[in-house]
């Protein structure tokens, strides 16, 4: 008869690497899922019944109901640095580790941000699908216009590591950078990205190019709606590569059908993966399905750091990126 294995039963909650899976195999009896159904509330409770540990990412709904379900849970590892699909007080509660991934994705991200800011300004969606149709027949020296990002004032609401990596990408650029966090941040880092702190309705107002950085919660829900549209420039373009519902998406349409807003590169929605349909009418918009940090690099890197952390976590180690530190004795 087989010995029943040692090793501690933990849950992987969406596709991950192949090497992921083998470091952790090495520590745990691992109970995958590459097939990388949506699991839900329902099917993280039925998979997590006899598990120590789970890995999931943003689309996993870790809630009270999952965490009260779970009674051997010990640790929650999230594949992202931001955490709202966890209730953290419910996991604090029921003295359950969550952690995150901070520091890895932040250049990935920033990568990204870039490239929806470039490619609103210069209008390249729309100009790729107006010659893939066929309807170049010839260069016009007033054609496709586009904003110049030289010169012009980069506006960042949210300045965490990313919003700095944002930052000192402009550098090269020779714009002038200001941002908005409920403090400013020490000199030294002011200095290093070029900087300047501003309150919310000058960021909105005298932004050309304005970059969301916000992490989600019920406090930032909406951050940008109709009344901070309304202030903003009508030369301005909007991006966002936070999360979905800190901007109000029915007043961003809106604003961009209505020109008071001359472009916006989303990488992120409200009730993804669903895309409210006005999005996909508009020839001013960008549009990517949430691939802030989709290098193989970063996402391998975000997965190793996770897969760090529920080891640390389930050997009686604190994780390094222990959200909750009160549940770690």
């Amino acid at each position: 008869m087989n010995k029943p294995s040692a090793k501690p039963h933990i849950l992987v909650a969406r596709k991950v690497f192949p090497e992921v899976l083998e470091r952790l195999g090495g520590h745990f009896e691992v109970d995958h899922n590459q097939a990388d159904v949506i699991l839900g509330v329902a099917g993280l409770k039925a998979r997590l019944a006899d598990k120590v540990g789970v890995l999931t990412a943003a689309t996993d709904p870790v809630t009270a109901e999952v965490i009260e379900a779970a009674t051997s849970l010990k640790a929650v590892c999230n594949l992202a640095v931001g955490y709202n699909n966890i209730d953290l007080a419910a996991c604090s509660q029921a003295g359950v580790m969550a952690t995150n991934t901070p520091g890895v994705l932040d250049d990935t991200t920033a990568d990204l941000a870039w490239a929806l800011l470039m490619a609103s300004a210069r209008r390249l969606p729309a100009a790729e699908r107006w010659l893939r149709k066929g309807d170049w027949r010839g260069w016009e020296f007033i054609q496709w216009l586009g904003t110049d990002v030289h010169h012009a004032t980069l506006g960042i609401l949210g300045m965490g590591r990313i919003g700095q990596a944002v930052a000192r990408r402009a550098l090269g650029f020779d714009m002038r950078v200001i941002y908005h966090n409920r403090s400013p941040l020490p000199p030294d880092q002011e200095a290093a990205c070029g900087a300047n702190w501003v309150d919310k309705e000058s960021l909105l107002r005298e932004s050309d190019f304005l970059v969301l950085l916000l992490p989600y919660s019920p406090a930032t829900h909406h951050s940008i709606g109709a009344a901070e549209l309304a202030l903003m420039k009508p030369t301005a373009h909007l991006i966002n590569v936070a999360r979905g519902g800190i901007v109000g998406d029915a007043a961003l349409i809106a604003a961009l059908r209505e020109r008071r807003l001359r472009g916006a590169g989303l990488d992120v929605f409200e009730g993804e993966p669903t895309v409210n349909p006005g999005f996909l009418e508009l020839d001013n918009a960008v549009l990517t399905p949430h691939i802030g940090s989709s290098s193989r690099a970063t996402r391998m890197a975000m997965a190793m750091r996770a897969a760090d952390n529920l080891i640390a976590a389930l050997s009686g180690q604190r994780p390094p990126d222990l959200l909750n530190p009160e549940v770690f004795r």
